[in-house]
């Protein structure tokens, strides 16, 4: 058991933001153990999809190609990985925590009786001393995720059963490229002697799949509310502010909660993690919940009438005073002042 698996999503004909995200991770992670990155891919119409994982560093990718992987359906998936893992005996096997990777991912660790934590924020590797049985685990994965509504962070681990698996939430790793010239080999599985009758008794007749029109991930500028704001109407505001700057609006639990905003605007723990270029917090009083999910924008500027707001410690600029008067003023220069 020496090699660490990534388990790859295919997004419109490219590998998942995410993927690539665990694939860094799991680099950096392998450098450590110092064994294997190896990467699987599932789906139909792969061909050069290698190209795509190699500069993250894959050691290897096994590459799935048939028409009955796609669209996925649970099943096929589960059983070509359990195959697979029962064959290689990874140490550890990563996925992302999309619908995807929730559906697929304890079924998979339910076969092999592995164990899973799922919607981790956090990979740590580490030791661990059962004072107990007096036995001492070395180089196990810490699986770190928040608990109890966010309220909580627990540390998980899974001495005994192999492989350790975890689910990891979109954008909490950075995605970067290892080597844009490295080389690692592809295994093409035979999928026809992998399959089973009862793996394709599901077909999928008729799918939609619509879009969400927030793209807080990816946007460069983001102007977010609190509970500090007051209220939905005055969320309004903001949304005028963050068009005029081009970008998107974000929230805090609190404020989701309060009914300020929807739920696909919630950054922290329990939302969508972000690294923009320019994160505007108003009335955001700066919980951890809510700084671990922005707390790499490249420059925070916070707005509140609390100079002790724990976001102040964050921010690289601080605006004291009341947004009713301040966020206006912003609206006007920058009308004035932007192309």
């Amino acid at each position: 058991m020496n090699s660490i698996f990534v388990i790859c999503e295919i997004d419109e004909g490219k590998v998942a933001d995410v993927s690539l995200e665990l694939m860094t991770k799991g680099r950096s992670l392998a450098n450590e153990l110092k064994c294997k990155l190896e990467a699987l891919v599932l789906g139909h119409n792969l061909k050069g999809v290698e190209k795509e994982l190699f500069p993250f560093g894959a050691d290897v990718v096994h590459v799935g190609d048939d028409a009955r992987l796609d669209p996925y359906t649970t099943l096929p998936h589960t059983s070509v990985i359990v195959e697979l893992f029962q064959k290689e005996q990874p140490q550890i096997a990563l996925l992302g925590a999309t619908t995807l990777g929730r559906d697929l991912g304890p079924r998979v660790s339910s076969a092999l009786q592995s164990g899973l934590t799922a919607d981790c924020t956090s990979l740590v590797i580490g030791d661990h001393e059962d004072k107990k049985a007096k036995k001492e685990y070395k180089d196990l994965l810490y699986q770190i995720r928040p608990a109890f509504g966010g309220n909580i962070v627990a540390t998980i681990i899974n001495p005994d059963c192999r492989p350790q698996m975890a689910t990891v939430r979109e954008g909490v790793m950075k995605k970067e490229v290892y080597d844009a010239a490295f080389k690692g080999k592809v295994n093409k599985l035979d999928i026809d002697k992998m399959l089973k009758p009862e793996d394709l008794v599901v077909k999928v007749i008729e799918r939609h799949m619509e879009k969400s029109k927030v793209n807080i991930k990816n946007s460069s500028i983001i102007v977010a509310g609190g509970y500090g704001v007051g209220s939905k109407e005055n969320f309004a505001q903001l949304e005028e502010l963050a068009h005029v700057l081009g970008g998107e609006v974000g929230a805090s639990r609190a404020a989701v909660d309060a009914g300020y905003a929807s739920h696909e605007r919630q950054i922290g723990q329990t939302g969508v993690t972000v690294r923009p270029k320019l994160y505007i917090a108003c009335g955001i009083s700066g919980q951890i919940q809510h700084t671990a999910g922005m707390e790499e924008s490249s420059m925070i500027i916070a707005i509140n009438n609390d100079p002790n707001a724990p976001i102040n410690k964050i921010a690289d600029y601080v605006i004291t005073g009341d947004l009713g008067a301040i966020v206006p003023k912003l609206i006007k220069f920058y009308k004035k002042n932007t192309k």
